[in-house]
């Protein structure tokens, strides 16, 4: 092998594009499975972002199910998920575009054609009740004055209406479960001002003879209760995942009623519902549950005892685990690890013998390009510890001038209840190929580390988030593993909120990327979707009661305290942060005479989803940091507009 070439870091040449990653980068997610075929649902931005359910039967024959223009995405709660539904040989899943839901032949053949009307209803994580020759779905109503109302409903598959209401009154409702024999149905709800992950209950009801459901009992979940994932075992017990404990484990109802922790751990069973149809565990029989679990923010496959508590973990290579599913003698289920883009992996039950269907990513890359994560937990403010995953530069073709400190980037994760995964992303590896170092914050209020961790950033957003991402910073500018002088940040959503906070706010940053972020709370607490409306009150405190804690923490309103180059991009579609969030600030920091870009896409709503606008991002975003960063791209990028630099 050649010696390493000499070169600054940040100006090495890497064989990771960001025209690669762009067209090479699929959203997979909502694995399924039945005894015949696995599906998934592919986001292509070489098709402008559009999902594609696809479906590999057991010869490897692999179609996809819903032909173009139609898209399978429901927008429910804005974030989607649980957006199909296999019965049958037939699959019934949201159509992007009109928000009907359609049912498609499994195998692809045949004209794919609507069962429920045109109109203001959105559908969302349908099971099927077979017994009773129909659907159970969570449905938002979009036809009244004010927030969409939202129910469970059921749904005649041959007939276009828009469902009958079997519960609601409540502001939301997931995961419609069926028992075994068809007699209950189990199902989770909560209310404003609460988020799933902070308070969520679980209700069990009758399914009567005429279809409509019996009284509610409660199971489980409370006002300081998150409860999550019903799901009905073989031998008609109920199971679920709850952090009363302090961490999401899982608990067990059985049919007697008796409700009990089927193993109290330090461990995390399941994550933050942001989207319907999540998956962190399902049945191998009525004994054994197959599970993901976490600790310090890296996830297992593991198998549980129902009787013992015993957990064995699985050998596998994987640190990030969901969307998990048994059928039979196999489970399929969504994971990925430090060396390999998450994916679509069958697993034998009986062997452990496991296969890739599909990758994320399909980019060959050799190791010597890859930066492994480091896990790191640091100091911060109030004593307390945070956490995060630090990406060395790593190029086997370079090396850096004797005594040069590398660039560090700090990336922050959305939600802002969320993780950063261990999974390999390629848009880490973009920049850390390149000789910039990036550190991938868990902090305080992010999930994996349990309740009392994750609840940190009640009251306290753009204060403990802040502070950790910069004290993460500065921590290895300390231990010599970065230059000091040249610390950036970026994030997206939430994240970019935090990105505009720390350089507000806080010193120490030499220049930001906010993609979609949050300039301006108050506006996010009285524009945003119902999903959300109320999250802020946890995050920040009660609107308008604590206005004057929404105008202390919004950017925009102290931008006379910003001085640090910032790079902007939005999605002119964006209905959960809207376009003028980033606009105002755009505005304004022209104005002051901060050098300041901005990039809009049109046709893009809350994260970009089409190959040449990922792509354009990366590389602007690269770009714009090496002018402020003082290094040379060994790359030619289109230029970017930046103002009054």
């Amino acid at each position: 092998m050649p010696k390493p070439r000499i070169a600054p870091y940040g100006s090495w040449k890497s064989p990771i594009s960001a025209g690669q990653i762009a067209a090479g980068s699929l959203r997979l997610g909502e694995v399924a499975a039945d005894a015949r075929a696995v599906y998934w649902i592919e986001g292509r931005p070489a098709e402008g972002g559009r999902c594609v359910i696809v479906r590999r039967d057991a010869d490897g024959t692999v179609r996809d199910v819903n032909p173009a223009p139609l898209n399978a995405r429901t927008r429910v709660h804005e974030y989607g998920g649980g957006s199909y539904l296999l019965a049958a040989g037939e699959v019934i899943f949201a159509n992007f575009a009109d928000q009907r839901l359609v049912r498609a032949s499994a195998d692809g053949t045949g004209e794919p054609s609507p069962i429920t009307p045109a109109g203001p209803w959105r559908y969302a994580d349908m099971i099927l009740d077979a017994a009773r020759g129909r659907m159970v779905c969570v449905r938002e109503d979009h036809s009244g004055e004010g927030e969409p109302v939202n129910a469970i409903v059921a749904l005649d598959p041959a007939g276009e209406t828009p469902g009958r209401i079997l519960v609601g009154g409540n502001d939301f409702y997931a995961s419609p479960r069926l028992s075994p024999d068809g007699r209950l149905l189990a199902y989770q709800t909560w209310s404003h001002p609460h988020m799933p992950w902070e308070s969520a209950e679980i209700f069990v009801a009758e399914v009567r003879a005429d279809g409509t459901l019996g009284e509610s009992e409660h199971v489980a979940g409370g006002p300081d209760e998150s409860t999550v994932q019903p799901r009905w075992a073989p031998d008609g017990s109920l199971c679920f995942a709850c952090d009363r404990s302090g961490w999401w484990n899982l608990y067990r109802r059985g049919p007697d009623g008796r409700l009990a922790c089927l193993l109290e751990t330090d461990a995390e069973f399941a994550g933050p519902q942001w989207v319907f149809g999540q998956a962190t565990y399902d049945f191998i029989d009525a004994g054994t549950i197959l599970c993901a679990f976490g600790r310090d923010g890296l996830w297992s496959l593991g198998r549980l005892d129902v009787a013992t508590g015993r957990l064995e973990r699985i050998d596998a290579p994987y640190t990030s685990v969901d969307n998990l599913h048994v059928v039979g003698r196999r489970a399929v289920f969504f994971a990925g690890s430090p060396d390999e883009a998450a994916g679509v992996v069958e697993m034998d039950l009986d062997t452990g013998n496991r296969r890739v269907l599909r990758l994320s990513g399909d980019l060959d890359i050799d190791a010597g390009y890859i930066s492994p994560p480091e896990p790191v937990t640091f100091p911060t403010t109030g004593g307390r510890d945070a956490h995060g995953l630090f990406y060395a530069p790593a190029n086997r073709d370079f090396a850096a001038p004797p005594g040069e400190k590398p660039p560090l980037l700090v990336m922050v994760h959305g939600g802002p209840t969320g993780a950063a995964r261990t999974a390999l992303r390629l848009g880490i590896q973009y920049y850390t190929s390149r000789g910039v170092a990036v550190l991938d914050v868990n902090y305080g209020g992010s999930t994996g580390y349990g309740r009392a961790y994750r609840r940190q950033l009640e009251g306290q957003w753009g204060v403990v988030d802040v502070d950790d991402c910069v004290a993460g910073a500065q921590y290895l500018a300390d231990a010599g593993r970065a230059d000091g002088r040249r610390l950036a940040i970026t994030g997206g959503s939430a994240g970019g909120y935090t990105v505009l906070a720390a350089l507000t706010f806080r010193d120490g940053f030499a220049a930001g990327a906010s993609h979609y972020g949050v300039s301006d709370c108050e506006a996010l607490a009285t524009e945003t979707h119902k999903f959300e409306s109320r999250y802020l009150d946890s995050l920040i405190g009660p609107y308008p009661a604590r206005r004057d804690l929404y105008i202390e923490r919004s950017p925009i309103r102290h931008v006379e305290r910003l001085a640090c180059p910032v790079i902007f991009f939005q999605g002119l579609e964006d209905k959960i942060v809207p376009p003028n969030q980033a606009e105002r600030m755009v505005a304004a920091l022209r104005d002051k005479g901060v050098p300041t870009a901005y990039l809009a896409f049109a046709g893009e709503q809350h994260g970009f989803r089409q190959a040449d606008n990922i792509r354009r991002a990366i590389e602007a975003e690269f770009l714009f940091f090496s002018r402020i960063l003082g290094f040379t791209p060994a790359d030619a990028i289109e230029p970017v507009e930046i103002w009054n630099l």
